[in-house]
């Protein structure tokens, strides 16, 4: 019996032997780890080497992805005469990033990309006796600018907190319906009102393909007094997500306060435009001319020399060869951090 049970321990243990070596190859003659579709796939040279192989351990593949820092520039072109110019071409533009020379990939006059677009309306009790000027001109705005299946739009109100009125649509009427019940009373967010509708509806990533152009309208006196960001951190976020602001004042004293300023620098440190009309029924001027803008725009892009992903603000500045002309630009971006 001793003799009998030695002879089926060895029996198990070659058993489990031979089931761990590895199969022998396929008889279609297909090397080993390649199946016989993979050698369908692969060819042969006139000198008899191999190519197409798929990636296996003995044949790896290396994928290497590579960054690119393109800049997207969105800008507006005036003479001497506040007209706009329209008929410039690359050539006419020098472009700086931190006072170094840029090489303009990408150019485009009059371009035609998709538009984001967020109108921003201040709710609040300082704004109450124009706020129907105001909803019946950024109604009128919407209607003629939005693109059906092209451009998108969504509308928020503020006074103590942003409140998101309605959605991204390219539907004007669902717009109009949202505007129109708007109602008028408490403080004045204005920051925290930017810093939400940048952050939570403009900022993209990965970057869109097509470029998107990015535009809010901010309506307001620009006088904040219950936010919980800054006003640093509301233009920070607005620069991270590309957007462009047009700011309309709403006051009416006929005195400059500290809440132009505030307005102003949020447009111009952008790219847009601020407004401020003596009358209520200005505003509908004021939304005109933003649509014009935005039919006239230029559009560039460079490949940024400076390769460091630090998430440092780079300064640019683009100048126009010939004399007097004024260029509409924002005053620089974030760097990507990874």
């Amino acid at each position: 019996m001793r003799i009998w049970g030695g002879v089926f321990l060895l029996l198990s243990i070659a058993a489990s032997l031979a089931a761990q070596q590895p199969a022998a190859p396929a008889a279609s003659g297909a090397p080993s780890g390649q199946s016989s579709s993979d050698q369908k796939d692969a060819k042969q040279t006139g000198d008899g080497k191999r190519t197409g192989l798929p990636a296996t351990q003995s044949n790896p593949v290396t994928t290497i992805h590579v960054p690119v820092n393109l800049v997207n520039v969105l800008f507006t072109v005036r003479d001497k005469k506040d007209r706009m110019v329209l008929d410039l071409t690359k050539g006419d533009f020098r472009l700086f990033e931190d006072n170094k020379p840029q090489a303009i990939t990408n150019f485009s006059r009059e371009t035609d990309l998709p538009l984001r677009i967020g109108i921003l309306v201040d709710t609040s009790n300082s704004i109450r006796e124009r706020l129907h000027f105001e909803q019946e001109a950024a109604i009128d705005f919407l209607s003629e600018t939005l693109r059906p299946g092209k451009d998108l739009a969504f509308a928020v109100a503020f006074d103590v907190e942003p409140q998101l009125l309605q959605d991204y649509t390219d539907d004007a009427d669902k717009l109009a319906t949202a505007i129109r019940g708007l109602q008028a009373g408490g403080g004045t967010g204005l920051y925290d009102a930017i810093y939400f509708a940048c952050k939570e509806k403009m900022l993209f990533f990965p970057p869109p393909e097509p470029y998107l152009r990015r535009v809010m309208i901010v309506v307001s006196d620009g006088l904040d007094n219950q936010s919980q960001h800054t006003r640093e951190e509301a233009l920070s976020m607005a620069q991270r997500g590309e957007v462009v602001i047009y700011t309309i004042s709403t006051n009416r004293s006929g005195v400059s306060t500290r809440g132009d300023k505030v307005l102003r620098r949020f447009a111009e440190e952008t790219g847009g435009q601020p407004f401020f009309p003596f009358e209520a029924r200005d505003l509908a001027a004021n939304f005109q001319e933003i649509s014009r803008q935005l039919r006239s725009q230029y559009s560039l892009a460079y490949v940024s020399s400076n390769k460091s992903h630090d998430g440092t603000f780079r300064a640019i500045t683009l100048q126009t060869v010939e004399r007097g002309l004024k260029i509409q630009a924002k005053e620089g971006y974030f760097a990507p951090s990874q």
